[in-house]
């Protein structure tokens, strides 16, 4: 390894004891960077870059007090990381999960960084959260959450400064909530300030869709560079909410059979394919709030398998992880890898797979798509609704839908250019992923001065 990028792991991971998930990101981004580090050492090291790299502008954290339907107070902990804006203003979801920590928070704002770069859109990298969990929560509970929550969170984001948008546990439900929240106080209607809106207060169509659509495009992107096409193949795919959703119904689409779903008990085997017709109720699951997808298998009458991740047990051309960070564990790529079959491993939610993992898939042919580049589809349309909100336009669904599919086209072309550049043959899309996104955000960094 590289000696400028060992010493700043070295000294970020004693920095920050106890964050295992931004450490792991931090990790798989810094040392995939040898070939442009090794060529730029010099000049990085003169003005810090990797050491401002992974430390975050600012980090805020906040408690956020609220009560329940019987009148209770409860407190939990708020996060807002606004991790780099040298190319634009802070960019990134905010995530209400109970298991949500500064670590996790830290690891999405930092792939976030260069998830923006991809998009070539000008926006710099944030996220924030809450360890708040809405499952089980009625509207009332969730929209006094989400009212305390801005409360705070208002003084620091603003249409020019840092652009949250949803990310898992916050839907458009919770966007409204947050918005008219943020109206009030402001006293400004300025709905360039959140992303994923409603589409009578300023959203944009197909943001919804974004991310599945935009990891489905991506992936023609990859096909047809290996000469390959979508009609037939056979996907497994985890989660069932707007990514999932947005990524079956763009791959039955265009010919591909979504095999399986999945929630936190267990997954779904759709022998054929799941059908057209079936793909709305996908959406009623969501409104549930239930998170459980046996109820898709007890509404068609598939296979249920109780407690079980489809990786290594279903057989697949194509998987695609669309539920949570480190899904795919080493365990489950040694399974995957004896049970054969799978061809390419399209990173849908961000981070899914461990670094032993991906290693693993790599040394046995599996070529991995990594979501930095993959689930850019997600943030590229927040760009453009932010285009729109500064316009005072609404474009159309076609309009929308031709603009992500050129960002997916050009994010490929980025990887493909990068890894040439760096005299790198084998398809590691992982590592060009990583040496596009880094390098604008460093040449700005640069340009900018040491701040």
């Amino acid at each position: 390894m590289n000696s400028y990028i060992k010493e700043v792991i070295d000294a970020t991971a004693a920095k920050n004891p106890g964050q295992p998930e931004f450490m792991q990101t931090v990790t798989e981004v810094l040392t995939s960077l040898e070939p442009l580090v090794e060529k730029n050492e010099k000049l990085y090291r003169e003005n810090a870059i990797l050491e401002r790299m992974v430390e975050p502008e600012r980090q805020i954290m906040f408690r956020v007090p609220w009560t329940d339907d019987q009148g209770k107070p409860h407190v939990n902990r708020g996060y807002r990381i606004q991790f780099n804006s040298a190319i634009g203003p802070y960019k990134g979801g905010l995530r209400f999960q109970k298991d949500v920590n500064l670590s996790i928070i830290k690891f999405l704002g930092f792939e976030q960084v260069f998830k923006n770069s991809l998009t070539s859109l000008p926006m710099g990298g944030g996220k924030g959260g809450s360890d708040f969990d809405p499952v089980g929560k009625s509207d009332a509970e969730v929209m006094r959450f989400c009212q305390s929550f801005m409360t705070e969170l208002y003084r620091h984001i603003g249409p020019n400064l840092d652009v949250p948008a949803g990310d898992m546990g916050v839907g458009g439900r919770e966007i409204g909530y947050l918005f008219g929240q943020y109206k009030r106080i402001r006293n400004q209607y300025e709905n360039g300030v959140l992303t994923g809106k409603g589409l009578s207060f300023g959203g944009s169509l197909i943001r919804p869709e974004a991310t599945g659509y935009g990891a489905t495009y991506f992936l023609t992107n990859v096909l047809s560079y290996l000469g390959k096409n979508i009609k037939g193949m056979t996907f497994a795919i985890s989660g069932f909410g707007n990514v999932a959703w947005g990524a079956t119904e763009k791959i039955t689409e265009l010919g591909g059979k979504v095999l399986t779903l999945s929630g936190p008990d267990g997954y779904v085997y759709i022998p054929n394919g799941i059908k057209k017709e079936e793909i709305p109720y996908m959406l009623e699951m969501q409104a549930s709030h239930k998170n459980i997808v046996k109820m898709f298998a007890d509404k068609f009458g598939y296979e249920f398998v109780p407690g079980k991740k489809p990786w290594g047990n279903v057989k697949a051309d194509i998987y695609m992880p669309c539920a949570r960070q480190n899904e795919i564990l080493i365990e489950d790529a040694e399974a995957t890898v004896k049970m054969g079959g799978v061809q390419i491993l399209n990173e849908v939610s961000n981070m899914p797979t461990t670094n032993e993992a991906v290693a693993y898939l790599q040394q046995h042919g599996i070529i991995v798509c990594p979501s930095k580049a993959v689930n850019a589809g997600g943030v590229a349309v927040s760009g453009l609704e932010m285009s729109q909100n500064s316009e005072r336009l609404a474009w159309s669904k076609e309009e929308v839908d031709e603009k992500l599919k050129g960002i997916m086209a050009n994010i490929f072309k980025q990887i493909i250019d990068a890894l040439q550049a760096a005299g790198i043959k084998e398809n590691n899309f992982v590592q060009g992923a990583n040496l596009a996104g880094f390098k604008k955000v460093a040449d700005a960094m640069i340009a900018q001065g040491l701040v």
